[in-house]
């Protein structure tokens, strides 16, 4: 398997490890207690940490699929080299450092790593133009 399909199998890794903080939040908010019957009514209710957590996680599904795309479009098109490596591993690396600065509360921060991994999601889809 090549590296950008690794990176591919960890940035989706990463979108449910990020929901641990949610998870871990709406059980404070809900007094020791994650309410599995009505998860989406416990989230609506956090505030502070939990929300920012929410958001990040919510973030991740909505940033995956351009980056899966890009990763499929160099593959299929058999598009390699460094470039891609480093696109793909640059991605994944933006992706951890983006929900740590979500969760940090370090806005913009948090919007130049979002652009980098968009960045870095824009160039594999045009990976084939560029090689």
């Amino acid at each position: 398997m090549t590296l950008p399909l690794w990176c591919l199998f960890f940035s989706a890794v990463l979108i449910f490890l990020a929901k641990a903080p949610v998870a871990k939040a709406m059980a404070e908010e809900g007094g020791g207690r994650y309410d599995n019957h009505h998860p989406r009514a416990q989230q609506a209710r956090l505030t502070g940490f939990g929300a920012r957590a929410l958001a990040a996680h919510q973030n991740s599904f909505e940033a995956f699929p351009l980056f899966a795309a890009g990763v499929l479009v160099a593959h299929v098109t058999q598009t390699q080299g460094s470039l891609i490596d480093t696109l793909a591993v640059l991605f994944v690396v933006a992706r951890v450092l983006y929900l740590l600065l979500y969760w940090a509360d370090m806005a913009w921060q948090r919007s130049v790593v979002w652009v980098i991994g968009l960045a870095c999601s824009l160039l594999l889809l045009l990976s084939p133009a560029l090689g």
